[in-house]
């Protein structure tokens, strides 16, 4: 038979046990509830949209300081000096969202591309009627249509024939073919300019930088003969030498010639010629915001006359009286 002191000594043991298990729920339970709203948070749809903005975020914004996307361009094989310097950021007159080119730019800039640039560079996505109300008059753009010949043909002999220039053709190229340009140009093939400016990294910045960022090769750089130094060129060495220096040309407005004016008014048109529909374009993404605005508040007044009598109505049952 069990006595009353092992009798009380099992009493304290499964008590003892009792409270201690109480304890660990106890301990279990406030850690649950403290863990509860921190899980609940990392799996809400709050903090999901915020690390995924805060990723988006941080590799645009790398993109734009640097250029080029985050770990991919540190696998290059090229170096910096390789790729070229990197042109600054310069503040156009179209570069905002509402702006639109400067037209007179334009024009001087197609002066520059005429008595310059057209010596080696075609322009073949561009006719002469493109530039009818943007740089120069019909009767202005017919008249320097004219005074280039076009091959035409055949005739009523069957034989190709010269005529004048007319709105609907194509600006004439430098070279009659590719190996004619190679062999007037040391073997190095002058791009054709009419989509240039979209065509390189950085576009009318870069365009700007490599005409005025002609220098001397700085010491230790080997540059071969026949061609030029200019850190903003892939490679720094480039084939086309410097061929803007002040007073080249003579604009019509009095504008004073200098190397950069030439160099911003040349780029502003082939940056047009590349975008023939870009102040069209602007034009029409205001008009669609207009129209846009005008029917969302319209729509919104619509919502609020149609609904608020019947969303401010008050229903109210009477029933019957009972007869009894």
């Amino acid at each position: 038979m069990i006595t009353k002191s092992a009798a009380h000594v099992l009493l304290r043991t499964s008590s003892s046990r009792v409270a201690a298990k109480q304890a660990v729920g106890a301990r279990m339970a406030s850690s649950a509830s403290s863990a509860a709203p921190q899980s609940s948070f990392l799996t809400s749809r709050t903090a999901i949209a915020s690390a995924t903005l805060a990723s988006v975020g941080s590799i645009a914004w790398y993109t734009h300081l640097y250029g080029q996307l985050p770990f991919i361009g540190s696998v290059s094989a090229n170096s910096p000096a390789e790729e070229g310097l990197h042109p600054a950021s310069y503040p156009w007159s179209h570069k905002g969202w509402l702006d639109s080119f400067d037209h007179a730019s334009i024009r001087r800039g197609y002066q520059v591309y005429r008595e310059v640039c057209a010596a080696c560079h075609s322009l073949d996505r561009i006719a002469w009627r493109n530039l009818v109300g943007v740089s120069h008059t019909a009767d202005e753009v017919k008249a320097m249509a004219e005074e280039v010949e076009y091959e035409d043909g055949p005739d009523d002999t069957g034989e190709m024939f010269k005529r004048p220039g007319k709105l609907s053709d194509y600006m004439p190229p430098a070279y009659p073919n590719e190996e004619a340009a190679r062999a007037g140009n040391a073997g190095a093939l002058p791009p054709d300019l009419s989509l240039i400016v979209k065509a390189r990294h950085s576009g009318a910045d870069y365009i700007f930088s490599l005409l005025t960022g002609y220098i001397d090769p700085p010491a230790g750089v080997t540059i071969r003969e026949g061609l030029n130094y200019n850190p903003y060129f892939p490679g720094g060495a480039i084939a086309m030498a410097r061929v803007l220096f002040d007073g080249l040309v003579e604009y019509e407005d009095g504008t004073p010639a200098t190397t950069s004016q030439m160099a911003k008014d040349v780029v502003t048109f082939l940056n047009w010629a590349a975008e023939p529909e870009h102040d069209d374009r602007k034009k029409i993404g205001l008009q669609a915001v207009i129209i846009f605005s005008t029917l969302t508040a319209l729509s919104l007044y619509t919502k609020r006359f149609k609904w608020t009598p019947i969303k401010n109505r008050k229903i109210i049952y009477n029933p019957p009286k009972s007869s009894h």
